[in-house]
């Protein structure tokens, strides 16, 4: 039999980057994966899913906003979805390629592509071949959650994993769950020609909790398509196709359902309880997100499968900490980065840092700036005059804890945010950057303006002051 050092469980995005650390320290390794390659993030996920919200974008400008502009013939213009669903396969493809060449190229002989399945802690079976390792990485990525009574309404039922694979999209559909990828893809549809209708069980979109940035995301969003929130959609098969029901109220009947609910860790199929582990309620072992280690066993996780934080870039460190972990003899905790999260809608949505719901819980007393873009200059000379930014920060020392937002170029300000909680700054200290006018980061200004008012904190002695004096306001 086989004697290894590691095996990883999973060819995905946190799989390659643990590849890349135990590559470096042994080459006694086994990468495992049934298949496809090409990570969900460029098949089914971050890659196929924008490429679609871009060619939205594109139609939807021309079709309301151009004749506003002095700009004629807009109107005109026909969306032919299945030439749109060609287009992204065609992005999809290029970006899913690469990425399973890439994989053989890093994997060479050592990638094995069939299913993996615990026998005992030291000890699996790769296809027909058993193997001994001393570490096992789990890198398994995870599928889209479906109630069971859904899975009897065939070609009606579309999730991530189907929707881009799909010759044409019929002209009714439901969206149950508007998370990221419920929204995204909704707003999307909507605007391509589609007729949506959107549903949560939660009275939040997008991962926002902050309740006046939430506020604002619904009401934008509402504009372009329907959603009920707050209560469990109901779907069941009707005669001409599907039909959705919340409450006593509201019925809608539908020519096929989008399941957006979110994401399962793939460890069903490995038979992790023959290892004796104590699993929750989902399936899931305790682990630490600071070594990817599960208790103190041989055993590391990364990426989607630990649901510590299911984003690329987390995926990424993820596999890095394990891979890492798995060959240095005993688990390292490293320091994790700022969270940081964002929804491509319009207006975009993101979450920087920690949540409101988090500040609440950590800080009850935090200082929230505050800013509604309604009346920001950039947004309102590119007709994006709409949604709300919020910052929050230390009432004492005036460091910044946090922000949610759903506003135009929420994409770069989370992105700003997220450096400048990572390093620690102030309130004070992140108003002495320049604020380039007219720009939508002049918004960012006014929300640490706001904060700064509101927060006991002062600028310490010999700062510099200049924020106090900004073209915007008298301009506008």
């Amino acid at each position: 039999m086989e004697k290894l050092d590691v095996v990883i469980i999973g060819a995905g995005s946190a799989g390659l980057s643990a590849l890349r650390q135990v590559q470096r320290h042994t080459d006694r390794y086994r990468i495992v994966d049934n298949g496809p390659l090409g990570t969900t993030c460029a098949r089914i996920g971050c890659m196929p899913s924008k490429a679609l919200i871009h060619a939205a974008r594109q139609f939807y400008d021309a079709r309301t906003g151009f004749a506003a502009r002095g700009i004629r013939g807009a109107d005109g213009l026909v969306c032919e979805l299945p030439a749109v669903l060609r287009h992204v396969r065609e992005q999809r493809n290029r970006f899913a390629q690469a990425m399973a060449a890439r994989t053989r190229e890093l994997a060479g002989d050592r990638l094995v592509e069939t299913p993996a399945v615990f026998e005992s802690l030291h000890r699996l079976r790769l296809g027909d071949t058993p193997v001994e390792t001393a570490v096992t990485v789990i890198a398994t990525g995870g599928r889209p959650v479906v109630p069971r009574a859904w899975r009897t309404f065939g070609s009606r039922l579309l999730t991530s994993e189907t929707i881009f694979e799909q010759d044409d999209l019929p002209a009714r559909l439901a969206v149950v769950g508007l998370g990221p990828i419920g929204l995204e893809l909704g707003q999307a549809l909507q605007r391509l020609g589609r007729n949506v209708t959107g549903y949560d069980a939660t009275q939040n979109v997008g991962g926002l909790t902050d309740p006046e940035v939430n506020a604002a995301a619904v009401s934008a969003v509402e504009s372009e398509f329907p959603m009920h929130l707050g209560a469990e959609a109901d779907v069941t098969a009707a005669e001409n196709g599907l039909q959705v029901r919340t409450g006593d109220t509201h019925t809608v009947e539908v020519d096929a359902v989008i399941a957006a609910m979110g994401v399962r860790p793939n460890l069903d199929g490995l038979h992790i309880d023959r290892l004796g582990i104590d699993l929750d309620a989902r399936g899931l072992p305790a682990f630490d997100c600071r070594t990817m280690q599960i208790g103190d066993l041989p055993l590391f996780v990364a990426g989607d499968a630990s649901r510590c934080r299911p984003i690329l870039h987390e995926a990424l460190d993820e596999g890095f900490i394990a891979g890492r972990n798995a060959t240095a003899g005993r688990a390292e905790s490293y320091c994790r980065r700022v969270p940081l999260r964002i929804v491509f809608s319009e207006p975009q949505l993101a979450v920087a840092g920690l949540s409101r719901d988090e500040v609440r819980d950590r800080c009850p007393n935090a200082a929230i700036g505050e800013t509604d873009f309604a009346e920001q200059s950039r947004a309102m000379i590119e007709d994006r005059a709409q949604g709300r930014l919020h910052v929050y920060a230390d009432p004492d020392s005036g460091r910044l804890l946090g922000a949610e937002m759903a506003c135009p170029g929420a994409e770069h300000l989370a992105h700003q945010l997220a450096l400048m909680i990572q390093n620690g700054m102030t309130v004070a200290q992140a108003l002495q950057a320049p604020y380039y006018h007219p720009t939508l980061e002049e918004g960012l200004r006014s929300a640490l303006r706001d904060a700064q008012t509101k927060a006991a904190a002062r600028p310490a002695p010999g700062e510099l002051l200049l924020c106090d004096s900004t073209p915007e306001a008298p301009l506008r």
